[in-house]
Order: structure tokens, then C-alpha cells, then sequence
């Protein structure tokens, strides 16, 4: 090969190089990134499934209306396995690899507060779909929760078991981890102050408890007028049935983490009568429910619940953030604080306060196997997030 056949390669390769070197900003920025982590292994697959279906879903709504200012959407999906160190290393992926526009977390509160300072040193902005923990937010600015702060849902349901249920006299079963003890916390506070009076509390191990026959028999011979439970689907179910199987027959209070198809098909007939705590109204005729939930099972062939539905607002809110604000990390921030009257899929947001939401806390009631309506908590000084 001669020496101007080599120049004249290198001239060419120069300006190849030159090109794309001038278009990878371009070709970088034809997409916007969004993280998502979510339980999609391990003990809590179901919901970890449902989470990342419905953002798939709402991906999906978004790319086929024209994307972010004619951008599409690309949603970076990371499985966390219900691991709080599984979560810390996706956090620094999804800011250093992936160098992503902002995050949902579909997950629970453990891989969810340990992410947060993550987020918040790198001036990410991270919205939770539904974990209740309070580190969540607390953690810095960037960080904003679509679903209860646990002490607002606990105290939802004290309410309500209280002024709707009539109880008095309830008592309290919970798992020992995040979101056992802020829920129940926040139960035995507003019906303690409503002038209930908590005649037994049980706690048990998780994961890992099967038999809760020991604990529900211990309240049973407390003799409460209510038993408030918190716990996921599976405990849900065993709860129910071995309550069933005991003879008890007071009313059962549940929240969110009842709030799955999984429950009704494990607890079976017992799981008639049972009433929960959540952010989703399956009969709620506003269109951007009964659209959800049509195309949801339309795609995924069973119906949605409140992971789903909460980790598809959170992304949309997000959405709507970047909508206004651009990629800027710091404008999406002031955008998501200055969001006001969301007409979301899991309730009307009304503002976020130290990025907590407020919004009218939903209850819905087990009948012929499905969830519908029984009541709702827009108190506010129940559902306003309790400031430092």
C-alpha cells in the first residue's frame, strides 16, 4: 500500500470519525431515559411484576402520543430481588451508567429508602410509587412519594375504623420490617386519639411466618371488636384463612399490601367480607381509571392493583415534570414541587408537601371476589403529610 493510499485511508477515517463523533451527542439525545427498579425476583415477584407492567404500560400510552416534546420515552428496568443492597448498586448504575433523566422506584421501602440519599447527593429526582417508609423523602428534595407516607395510611384506617366501623376496641397484627411497624403505627395513634382502645398487638417475623395461628389466637382471646393487619398478599392470605379457621369472625381491616389479585386467589372465600386501606377506587368512574384498568387486563390478561396503579402514577407524574421543565435534573425537581391538582389514576393530587403527597385515602371492600368501593378518609388533618 503506497504512502498516499494510507493518507488517503487516514483522511477518510479522520472524517468518519469526525462525523460520528458530531452526531453521538444527537443520537444520545433521541431518547429520554427514565430508571425503573422493582422486586421482579424473589418473594415479592408478583408485585414486582404488576409495577413494572404498568409502567411498561404507561411507557407505551406516552411514545404512542408523540413521546416527551416529540423524544420517546426509554424506560431502564433493573430488578432489585427485594434487596436493599441489590438496590444501592442499580441507584449508581442507573445515575453513572445509565445517566438517566430521573427514576421510579416500583418497589417496597426497604430497596427504596437506601437509594434515596443516592439519589438525593446526585440531585436525581426519584419518585416512589408506594413504599412508606419516611426516609423515603426526608432523604433530600429530590425525592417525592405518590403513595402514603405509612403514618398517613395507619391513620387512615384508624379513622376509619373508628368513625365508619364503629370499633373500640381493635387489635393489631403486623410483620416486623419497614412497613409492618409504620403502618400499624400510624393505626394505633389516630385510634388511640379517637378514643380506641388497642386490646392486643402481634407481631411476627418476615419473611418467613406461616403459621400466625399462635398470634391470632392470643387476640382472639382479647376479644376485639376489629382486627387491623398489616402484611403483603401471602401473609394477607394465611391471616384471613387461619382467622377463618379459629372461629374468628370480627371484621378485618387491611391496607395496601392486601391490595392484589394474588390475595383474593390465595385467601379464596375468606377473603369475602375484608375490607383495605388503599389508593386505587376500581369504581371510580373518571376516565383515567376505568382506561386503566381496561387496557391493563387487556395486556397482562388479570386486573391491576395499587402497586401497579401507584408505580404508573408516579412515572406519569414524573412525565409530566420533564414535560414542563426539560432534562435539566434541577428544573424537574422545581417541577415536580410545584405540581398542583394531578388528576391521577390513584386519586386527585393535590400538592406535594417536602415531596409527599396529599391526596383522599381510599377503601375498598372484598365482594364476590372483587374489589369495590366502600368508603374513602379526606380528612385533613388525617391526610396531610405531619411536617418536621
Amino acid at each position: 500500500m503506497s504512502r498516499d493510499t494510507r493518507n488517503s485511508m487516514g483522511a477518510h477515517l479522520a472524517a468518519v470519525a469526525a462525523v460520528l463523533l458530531m452526531t453521538a451527542p444527537a443520537l444520545a439525545q433521541e431518547t429520554i431515559k427514565i430508571g425503573f427498579f422493582a422486586p421482579i425476583t424473589g418473594p415479592a415477584a408478583a408485585d414486582g411484576a404488576s409495577a413494572q407492567h404498568a409502567v411498561e404500560l404507561g411507557v407505551k400510552e406516552v411514545n404512542a402520543s408523540g413521546g416527551i416534546k416529540g423524544k420517546k420515552v426509554e424506560l431502564i428496568v433493573y430488578d432489585d430481588r427485594f434487596s436493599p443492597q441489590e438496590a444501592v448498586a442499580i441507584a449508581n448504575k442507573l445515575i453513572e451508567k445509565d445517566q438517566v433523566a430521573g427514576v421510579v422506584s416500583g418497589s417496597y421501602s426497604g430497596p427504596t429508602r437506601v437509594t434515596a440519599p443516592i439519589f438525593a447527593k446526585a440531585g436525581v429526582p426519584m419518585v416512589a410509587g408506594y413504599a412508606v417508609h419516611p426516609d423515603v423523602t426526608k432523604a433530600g428534595e429530590s425525592n417525592f412519594r405518590n403513595g402514603f407516607l405509612g403514618e398517613v395510611e395507619g391513620g387512615a384506617a384508624g379513622e376509619y375504623a373508628v368513625k365508619v366501623l364503629k370499633s373500640k376496641t381493635p387489635a393489631v397484627i403486623y410483620m416486623d420490617n419497614d412497613f409492618g411497624r409504620e403502618i400499624s403505627a400510624g393505626f394505633i395513634k389516630r385510634a388511640e386519639k379517637l378514643g380506641a382502645t388497642i386490646v392486643a398487638r402481634q407481631v411476627y417475623k418476615f419473611p418467613g411466618e406461616k403459621d400466625f395461628r399462635p398470634f391470632l389466637t392470643r387476640i382472639k382471646e382479647a376479644k376485639p371488636d376489629l382486627i387491623f393487619a398489616a402484611g403483603y398478599y401471602n401473609e394477607a392470605a394465611l391471616i384471613v384463612r387461619q382467622a377463618k379457621e379459629l372461629g374468628i369472625t370480627v371484621q378485618i381491616l387491611g391496607e395496601e399490601g392486601f391490595d392484589s389479585p394474588k390475595f383474593i386467589e390465595l385467601a379464596g372465600k375468606d377473603a369475602e367480607g375484608v375490607i383495605i386501606a388503599t389508593n386505587l377506587d376500581r369504581d371510580d368512574p373518571r376516565p383515567v381509571v376505568q382506561n386503566f384498568l381496561k387496557n391493563y387486563k387487556q395486556a397482562y390478561n388479570y386486573d391491576p392493583d395499587m402497586v401497579g396503579a401507584s408505580s404508573y402514577d408516579a412515572f406519569k407524574i414524573l412525565v409530566a415534570a420533564i414535560e414542563k421543565a426539560g432534562t435539566d435534573r434541577k428544573a424537574v425537581i422545581k417541577a415536580l414541587m410545584e405540581t398542583r391538582d394531578y388528576n391521577g389514576l390513584t386519586g386527585k393530587l393535590t400538592r406535594f408537601v417536602k415531596g409527599e403527597v396529599i391526596k383522599p385515602v381510599q377503601f375498598q371492600i372484598v365482594k364476590d371476589g372483587k374489589f369495590r368501593r366502600h368508603g374513602v378518609v379526606d380528612n385533613p388533618e388525617v391526610i396531610t403529610p405531619p411536617t418536621p
